[in-house]
């Protein structure tokens, strides 16, 4: 079985270097293979000279790199990534420090038991260590997560989270439209749909980062995610 990891970038020069070596650090339970699908959308900074760094320095992991030709969103970044994982199961994974790699093994022991097709991580449950940081976004959250689930049916704790994984057969046979962040809704809203689709969900940890230290998502995504939520599930 192979694991692609789908890593979208922009503007990453200050913690991607430190992820992808997390990355490729990570042991795989069982006897799972990876890959790395690195999406570079547009950046500026030096965000694909630390990814050059990386692939000379680790010549033995195999990476998959693609840069977009202009900055496209997280969401277009994503799809681009789908499309070039060869895996069997494909998790997503921020190119910054927020989420621990270390963590996929929780991600695919649903998936190893035969219980799961998409698993995801949430913020919001188990005994991890989680960073302190804005109330009002965690708010924000709940009420996103709410408002999905009131119309998926689903009992997500944590429907924005980053780290989803997901059966490759089934996440690629999904049209996305999104370019932004209003990918987790849609691909929530989208996957819902699926006829006996199996959804796990486990805790995972949190070592989120202000706006200082690079975070990006604002209340206009907030708003998006509302539309998008109305949009895909009516």
């Amino acid at each position: 079985m192979k694991l692609s990891i789908v890593i979208p970038a922009y503007n990453e020069e200050r913690t991607i270097l430190a992820l992808l070596k997390k990355v490729a650090d990570v042991n795989l339970i069982g006897n799972t293979d990876k890959e790395l699908v690195i999406i570079d959308d547009f950046s500026t900074d030096n965000t694909m000279v630390q990814v050059n760094e990386f692939t000379s320095s680790h010549s033995n992991v195999p990476v998959v790199i693609f840069s977009q030709i202009k900055n496209k969103g997280k969401g277009a970044a994503i799809r681009k990534g789908l499309e070039l994982s060869s895996g069997d199961w494909i998790v997503i994974q921020d190119a910054d420090l927020e989420y621990d790699p270390m963590e996929y093994n929780v991600l695919l022991k649903p998936v190893l038991a035969g219980v799961a097709d998409v698993v995801y991580g949430s913020r919001f449950i188990g005994s991890n260590p989680h960073r302190i940081l804005f109330f009002w976004h965690s708010i924000g959250n709940k009420f996103l997560t709410t408002l999905s689930n009131m119309f998926t049916n689903l009992n997500l704790t944590d429907m924005e989270t980053c780290y989803k994984l997901f059966n490759a057969k089934i996440v690629k046979s999904i049209v996305l439209k999104e370019n932004r962040f209003g990918f987790e809704p849609e691909v929530t809203a989208k996957i819902s749909k699926i006829s006996k689709i199996r959804i796990y969900e486990v805790g995972i940890s949190y070592y989120g980062r202000t706006y200082n230290e690079g975070k990006k998502i604002n209340w206009k995504d907030g708003l998006r995610a509302i539309y998008c939520i109305l949009k895909y599930n009516l």
